[in-house]
Order: structure tokens, then C-alpha cells, then sequence
């Protein structure tokens, strides 16, 4: 819990004890539904949480926008994120089940009100968002192809609305037909060595009807 107030030294009272109550709350429901590897789970806070965060490093979310989270696993990036702006609206997707029930009994037992859980496949998710994240869930190709027409046409944010992605190592080849996205190096923001390699990718999108 440290490595977060070291990092963002400005939360509210209920936003530490919300940070707070995530370790209790993924270790119980990791002993029940293995969402979080064994090893990492000793280190939810950096290896999860404050990787999730690194988002808010490249980009504050304005209040009332929208963002989707595609293959949140345990619900990651989009339970911090969503602790840390309780007034953007969080919509968190896995096609795996016993994930979103994890997902939404966290989100239930620290009672935030701006996030929605579902099974769902990207694919087939309706509406649009200014933002889309994700950690690392297949390569950045595929990936667009699933959310490339629910991108917000008007956009609010310092960045252009689009993929925020966490990923880690050389992305070269991966992002060679993407010349408009742009590496972001975690280690800029944070000094944990676990950060080293990674990145924060943004990729704007156009609006597609």
C-alpha cells in the first residue's frame, strides 16, 4: 500500500481506505477463484494496482466519460482506475465468468457506483467510449479490430480519444502499422524495478458510425 500513497500522495480519506481494502478482498477471492497467479498476489500492490495506475500517469479522465475495460481478468486496470476517478463511468468485460463475479464482488464490497462488470465479448459491446484499456490482453492489431467503432466522436481529454494500453518489452513490430501510437515508459513515472519494460501505448482512434 505504500508504493500507492508514494505515488499519488493526494487521495481522499475513502479512496486509501478503498486501495486499502483490496488486499483482503483479492486474497479471499483468490483462495476461492484463482484470478491473481499465486506468486504476484504477495504483490498486488505493485505488480497489479499501481501497474494499473500508471494509466493515470499518462492521462487524468474527465468527469462523466466513459471507459471501457476489455479483459479485466480480476479487474484490472479498471477497479483502481475507477477508485481513483469516481466520477468516470467504468464498464469492465471478460468472456471468462468467474472473473466478473470476482470482479463485481469487489467492486460491490467497496461500493463503487461508477463501475458495471459483465461477461461480455468486446466484439459485442454496445455504445461508445472516449477511452478504451486494456492490460495486455492479446496483440495491438486483434485488439483494435474487436473495439475499432466504440470510440466517442467528440473528444474531452488532453490526449485524443482511443486505446490506452498496458503492455510490456520492445513493441517495434507489434505497433509498426500503428505510426500514430505512442510509447508512454512506466519507469518515467515509477521507479519499482518491476516497471523497467513497461509501457503505457496510446492510440488514438477516429469515430467510426
Amino acid at each position: 500500500m505504500d508504493e500507492i500513497l508514494k505515488h499519488f500522495p493526494y487521495l481522499t480519506q475513502n479512496q486509501v481506505e478503498q486501495f486499502e481494502k483490496l488486499e483482503a478482498l483479492y486474497q479471499d477471492w483468490n483462495a476461492k477463484i484463482n484470478v491473481i497467479s499465486r506468486k504476484d498476489i504477495d504483490e498486488l500492490y505493485t505488480k497489479h494496482i499501481l501497474h494499473s495506475l500508471a494509466i493515470a500517469k499518462v492521462l487524468s479522465f474527465e468527469d462523466g466519460s466513459a471507459v471501457l475495460d476489455v479483459g479485466t481478468g480480476g479487474g484490472f486496470p479498471g477497479i483502481p482506475l475507477a477508485i481513483l476517478f469516481p466520477e468516470t463511468n467504468f464498464y469492465l468485460i471478460d468472456v471468462i465468468a468467474k472473473k466478473i463475479k470476482v470482479v463485481q464482488a469487489v467492486a460491490d464490497a467497496l461500493a463503487l457506483k461508477n463501475v458495471k462488470a459483465e461477461q461480455m465479448r468486446a466484439e459485442n459491446v454496445k455504445g461508445e467510449f472516449d477511452f478504451i484499456v486494456s492490460r495486455a490482453v492479446t496483440n495491438m492489431p486483434d485488439f483494435v479490430s474487436w473495439i475499432k467503432n466504440k470510440i466517442k466522436k467528440h473528444s474531452d481529454h488532453e490526449l485524443k480519444n482511443g486505446i490506452l494500453y498496458l503492455k510490456g518489452g520492445d513493441l517495434t513490430e507489434e505497433l509498426a502499422s500503428f505510426p500514430n501510437a505512442k510509447e508512454y515508459n512506466i519507469s518515467d513515472y515509477f521507479d519499482e524495478e518491476f516497471f523497467e519494460t513497461k509501457k503505457v501505448v496510446h492510440l488514438p482512434l477516429k469515430y467510426k458510425a
